[in-house]
């Protein structure tokens, strides 16, 4: 989840940007980064992804601190014999980031964080779900 002033949400949905369509440009990079994680991840094995899906829930209601929110959700697959949990966090972490690099300019205040698994299924420890 990426936190950002009001004002530089309603410039991503109307594409006021200077650095372009920011949801396209971090879904891309988020692919991106979950085919990277062997590079960026010391200890973290290359693994062949059958696919990718980053996807993006604005939230546009200020908190209490006054930003709104946009929620990017990554799901990697495989047919492997292992999990891809790692590749799904840093897809949405690398998703994340180049939100916050192509808005930097309008909103140097933007912050990201509650980074982590939401549901889990195959690979040695079989199906996890957080909270469930």
């Amino acid at each position: 989840k990426i936190f950002l002033l009001p004002e530089t949400l309603e410039k991503i949905q109307r594409g006021k940007i200077a650095k372009g369509d920011v949801l396209a440009v971090a879904q891309v990079a988020g692919v991106m980064g979950a085919k990277k994680t062997p590079d960026l991840i010391p200890m973290c094995h290359p693994i062949l992804l059958t696919s990718v899906d980053i996807s993006f829930k604005e939230e546009p209601q200020p908190n209490p601190e006054g930003r709104c929110s946009i929620t990017i959700t990554a799901t990697t697959k495989t047919t492997g014999p292992t999990g891809v949990e790692m590749e799904a966090m840093t897809a949405a972490s690398v998703a994340a980031l180049t939100i916050y690099d192509m808005c930097k300019a309008v909103d140097r205040g933007m912050s990201f964080g509650e980074v982590c698994l939401l549901s889990k299924s195959g690979g040695k420890s079989g199906l996890y779900t957080k909270n469930g």
